[in-house]
């Protein structure tokens, strides 16, 4: 799997997991400031093409989709 793909099964999980937290059963709003800074920093990485996780995941090993698509 690509650092691409994780990065993005990642964020999608926390956006939904956030908004799941903020409505019922649990009712807690705050949690949709989660939801909001998941997509700050997705919108950051795509102007910049910086991407900590990213960064992280390359250091663990895991190659990026078009390392992956010249194997």
């Amino acid at each position: 799997m690509s650092v691409e793909r994780i990065i993005h099964i990642v964020a999608g999980f926390f956006i939904m997991l956030s908004v799941f937290l903020s409505g019922a059963p649990l009712n807690e709003p705050t949690w949709l400031w989660f939801t909001l800074f998941v997509g700050a920093n997705l919108f950051q990485s795509g102007i910049t093409q910086w991407c900590l996780m990213g960064i992280i995941l390359k250091k663990l090993g895991l190659k990026s989709e078009a390392a992956c698509k010249s194997c």
